[in-house]
């Protein structure tokens, strides 16, 4: 089995230095890399900003994926922006997760379950946007493997990935490893994306999948399209 997966927060498709919105920018990028599943953060619905668009189908069509699901976080005067979902192979319906808590800025994680040709076990995954402060991602990533451990305990496949805001790289030996998961040695940097410092964006797995390398996007592209650069990785088993 292998399955290639992005992961991007692409900031409404508004660039991270020109401030202009092109979403064809963003629709490049993933093109690119050619994954079979896409974790967007940050896709806007209906907002002023950005012409009104509803991304997740202007993305998902452009790319050819059937397969979307998008969920709203945060309501705006006119619009919406949330998390998507977007996959060439088929899935399961999909569920928010809300990881909102008091006095915080409302975040969520989307998760869907793919079950994959010739891997016996489908995988369930999560599509993350923690926030700011580093208790409350240790919170909300609590939140999540509640969630994994009261369906299916550590017999499940999973992976949990997205914009983390990582800024420390603290989640994974606090958390993460402890539960079970694994990650790659050296994440890559992935904010801010003209010149990236810190390693915002990541993946985690548990159970038989394993995670095939972990790459930040170079392009002029991912440079100019977002304030983060994607990244992409392969699940294998």
């Amino acid at each position: 089995m292998r399955l290639r997966v992005a992961s991007w927060n692409v900031h409404k498709g508004i660039g991270g230095v020109d401030r202009r919105y092109r979403p064809e920018r963003i629709v490049e990028v993933l093109r690119a890399i050619d994954a079979d599943v896409c974790l967007l953060q940050e896709v806007d619905d209906g907002a002023r900003r950005s012409g009104f668009d509803r991304q997740v189908d202007i993305f998902a069509d452009a790319l050819g994926m059937a397969w979307r699901a998008w969920f709203p976080n945060h309501h705006l005067k006119v619009g919406r922006y949330g998390n998507a979902t977007l996959s060439r192979v088929p899935f399961h319906a999909a569920h928010n997760l809300s990881l909102t808590l008091p006095l915080h800025k409302r975040r969520s994680a989307l998760h869907v379950r793919i079950p994959v040709h010739g891997h016996a076990r489908p995988l369930w995954i999560f599509n993350c946007h923690l926030g700011l402060a580093e208790a409350e991602r240790r919170q909300q990533l609590r939140r999540v493997l509640r969630l994994v451990d009261e369906h299916h305990g550590s017999s499940e496949d999973v992976v949990i990935a997205g914009d983390l805001n990582d800024v420390w790289r603290q989640l994974g030996p606090a958390v993460l490893l402890p539960a079970g998961f694994r990650t790659v040695a050296r994440p890559p940097a992935t904010f801010p994306a003209f010149r990236p410092l810190r390693a915002l964006d990541r993946v985690f797995v548990r159970g038989k999948v394993s995670i095939d390398g972990c790459v930040r996007v170079e392009s002029a592209a991912a440079r100019a399209a977002s304030d983060h650069r994607p990244i992409w990785f392969d699940l294998t088993e």
